[in-house]
């Protein structure tokens, strides 16, 4: 069950139909739909002589099919008719050019990771980046170019075997774009800031299939938006980023399991070790769930917490004295490259916690310090539903995560979308239900939890990371609670997809 430990780091209702054969342009449409009866056999004598010789199209029938509309979740899971990989960037504004014409509804798939509950109201064609891989140094060392497609397990493995690094997502399976246009929180972070503060310039398809180059110079409005909202206004093909030296070659890590007991201590450390967002930046990242291990204990959760820390053993253990001095039922450490930091730490691509098509049931709420109070609430919670409901039990994990955040800090917060950079930890709860009975249940579940953290600190709003959002949260949880920020991003929606065409993932609508 360890593998749990953070699932949710690997981490659009139906649609009314027009009337069969129809074929009326968007921009002409009262209401948004997709027509009736699509097959990829239509879209292929429609379509395929217009892109290039590499793309491929498929339907339900075809054997590709299930593998390329596989997601991580199967809560959320979107209604694809036809699925469109193209061979080239050009090719996907010659799709959405199409899909316009044609009244199709439209969605971008680079890693399948978006668990959103918005995602459940799609029904159309989905447009798979994964041929759009490619990955550029550039002759300064001091950036790349990524296709839109990549994904961050090979990333961080091209990158490392010519001595570089960038910052990314925490899961390898987890596509770079998915995470860095909601920010993208990730090892790096401490260093050098999100994803999304480290894209210098974006290739984008607008909702009507034109395609502009977006930066500080060009659509510099956009720019903004698109680092921490980008999900509301194009498709990225390719984007231009940071690329960092390697630096020191030994990460250390150290796991530990405790049992139930020692919930106030492990808590008041973590407090302590955090210092309200002062960790050490070379103690990149902690995480730690309450799950269950029946090896232990099949009465109650345990503790399961992990450290990476960039950089030799004996100074990441002087750092965690207050930890070792825990009685833990398993401690374990060791050193490694950071290319394999994952891989210790259960995030790599061939974990099982990059497993799709599980219904997971989630809640988040990003918090600035534990209260323990509630914490000790949320795991004796747990604790019933073990003995009440052992197979959801089984299956659920009650995350918490924790970055070194100083160069996130740094960064005016006013300068892009990503809206909560006072917020030091990153909460998911994450429930597995195993059929369709225990869903109500876990709902139920997941909603106590995100109450009883929100009222664990009082007088805060509920910040919820949108990369994580359930869909059940408002647009100033997902976007900030400033009025000035939602104004401006409805202000952007309308100019540049006046049409809401991007609207499946925890979407702003244009007026």
């Amino acid at each position: 069950m360890r593998s749990l430990v953070i699932s949710s780091l690997c981490f659009l209702s139906g649609l009314s139909s027009l009337v069969s054969g129809a074929s009326v342009p968007r921009y002409f449409e009262s209401q948004p739909t997709t027509r009736q009866n699509l097959t990829s056999q239509e879209v292929r004598q429609e379509l395929g002589s217009q892109v290039s010789p590499g793309t491929l199209i498929y339907g339900p029938d075809d054997a590709e099919f299930a593998n390329l509309t596989s997601r991580w979740n199967d809560f959320s899971k979107p209604d694809v008719r036809v699925v469109i990989e193209p061979a080239a960037e050009s090719d996907v504004s010659t799709i959405v050019k199409y899909c316009n014409d044609n009244s199709i509804d439209f969605l971008a798939v680079g890693g399948g990771h978006g668990l959103t509950y918005s995602l459940k109201k799609f029904s159309g064609l989905q447009i798979s980046m994964r041929q759009l891989n490619n990955i550029t140094i550039q002759e300064s060392g001091k950036s790349a170019w990524f296709g839109g497609g990549t994904v961050v397990g090979p990333v961080i493995q091209y990158l490392y075997d010519r001595g570089y690094v960038t910052t990314t997502g925490g899961c390898e399976c987890v596509g770079m774009l998915g995470a860095g246009l909601g920010g993208g929180h990730g090892r790096y972070e401490g260093f050098y800031g999100l994803i999304s503060d480290n894209i210098l310039q974006l290739r984008v398809v607008l909702a009507d299939g034109s395609a502009i180059v977006v930066s500080n110079s060009s659509h510099s409005d956009l720019f903004w938006a698109m680092r921490g909202a980008g999900h509301n206004f194009g498709i990225v093909t390719s984007y231009e980023m940071n690329i960092f030296p390697v630096g020191p070659k030994t990460w250390h890590w150290h796991n530990y399991i405790w049992r139930g007991e020692q919930l106030e201590t492990v808590f008041g450390a973590l407090n302590a070790f955090h210092n309200n967002g002062s960790t050490p930046v070379n103690m990149a990242f902690e995480v730690g769930n309450f799950l269950m291990d029946t090896s232990i204990t099949s009465e109650e959760p345990v503790l399961f917490w992990t450290f990476a820390y960039r950089g030799p053993a004996d100074e990441a253990e002087k750092l965690l004295a207050p930890f070792n001095a825990i009685d833990a039922v398993s401690s374990t450490m060791g050193d490694v490259p950071y290319s394999q930091i994952a891989t210790v730490q259960g995030t790599s691509w061939d974990s099982p916690i990059c497993q799709h098509g599980l219904v997971h049931v989630t809640s988040t709420v990003f918090l600035q310090v534990f209260n323990v109070t509630t914490e000790r609430q949320i795991f004796e919670g747990f604790k019933r539903r073990a003995q009440s409901s052992p197979a959801l039990a089984a299956g659920s994990s009650i995350m918490h995560e924790g970055y070194s955040t100083e160069a996130v800090d740094k960064i005016d917060p006013a300068s892009s979308a990503y809206p909560f950079r006072g917020d030091h930890h990153l909460n998911l709860f994450n429930a597995v239900a195993p059929s369709p009975d225990y869903e109500a249940e876990a709902r139920a579940w997941a909603a106590e939890v995100r109450d009883q953290w929100m009222a664990g600190q009082p007088g805060r709003k509920l910040d919820a990371y949108v990369n994580y959002a359930s869909g059940m949260e408002t647009v100033p949880d997902w976007y900030g609670h400033e009025s000035w920020r939602i104004e401006r991003l409805k202000s952007l929606k309308a100019k540049y997809d006046p049409y809401n065409r991007f609207r499946y993932y925890n979407p702003i609508i244009a007026a």
